[in-house]
């Protein structure tokens, strides 16, 4: 993770975006019961994520470490 990426240290900053996206993001914190701007930073990591290329994404290693708590033995047959 980049440093200070998991601190909640927030930053203000000031930018613009298409009417529509602001509006789907509202919706989507809405109906998750989540503040905007907790969306909003899902929505920034997610990106940060996926142009890292020299690293995998966070919930790829999130999905590959629950399958090997999950089928660790399964794997281990497997590689015999």
């Amino acid at each position: 993770m980049t440093p200070g990426m998991g601190t909640a240290v927030r930053e203000k900053f000031s930018s613009q975006a298409a009417p529509e996206v602001l509006a789907a993001l509202r919706r989507i914190a809405e109906s998750q019961g989540r503040q905007f701007q907790a969306v909003l930073d899902e929505a920034l990591r997610d990106y940060i994520d996926r142009h890292q290329k020299d690293r995998p994404r966070r919930h790829v290693m999130a999905a590959f470490a629950e399958s090997m708590k999950e089928f660790d033995e399964l794997y281990r047959e497997l590689a015999k």
